[in-house]
Parts: structure tokens; sequence; C-alpha cells
């Protein structure tokens, strides 16, 4: 049985600073479990082009307000405490924190454990 508390990881290796925010690594790849959860919190005021090509990505807000807007039909969805969204088409997006959001998402497959937003070149981020 795996247990791990958001104070063991806060601080640790598992706690990445991922582009707008910080990603809380519950469980990665090398856990075997075949997902990855995590708790994400997205800075206030942040806005970040999207895109998880390589993983399935379910979203479910605990804190905080915000919108996804999808970059194919540029659809505006209003993501607020108990709203879960699903990126099932692998979509590219543009996330919004109106003010600081906390999710609690799963990644499928998992995580390795270490992957980062690059959000400075313009393009969507991807991993």
């Amino acid at each position: 049985m795996i247990t791990r508390s958001l104070d063991e990881i806060i601080g640790s290796e598992r706690d990445i600073a991922w582009g707008n925010g910080r990603s809380r690594r519950f469980l990665i790849e090398e856990d075997k479990m075949g997902y990855s959860v995590t708790e994400t919190i997205i800075d206030a005021g942040t806005t970040s082009l999207l895109e998880y090509k390589n993983h399935m990505e379910a979203c479910y807000c605990i804190a905080g307000e915000g919108e996804v807007v999808t970059c194919e039909d540029d659809k505006k969805h209003i993501i607020k405490p108990g709203t879960i969204y699903a990126l099932d088409k692998n979509d590219k997006h543009y996330l919004t924190a109106y003010s600081e959001m906390k999710l609690v998402c799963v990644f499928m497959p998992a995580l390795k454990g270490k992957e980062a937003h690059n959000l400075s070149d313009g393009e969507s981020s991807v991993y």
C-alpha cells in the first residue's frame, strides 16, 4: 500500500514548479499505478497555453476560480470548486486563473515526475 501526505511532498523532489504554479505529485510512474495524481496550484492572474500530447488529464477544482478555453473551438468553460474538466482529446487549451486555483489532477499514463511547462516561447507547452 502507498500512503503519502501533502506535508511529505511539499519541498521534496515531487513538488514541481510547473510554470505558473506548483504540482505536488502524489503518484508518479515509479509508483507503478499506471496513472498520476497531483495537487496542482495555479497562480492567480496567470494564463497558460497547454497541451498534453502524451497524457489524458482530468482536473477537479477544489478551490479558486478560472476558465479553460479550448483552442479547437474557442469555447470557454468556467472552472470553480466542484467542477471537473477532462482533456479527453489531448486538447490544446488556455488555462486562466482568476484567483489562485487548487486542482486535483489525474494523468494517464503516469507522469515520470519531473515534467514542467515551458511557457516562454509563445507555443503551447507539451508533456
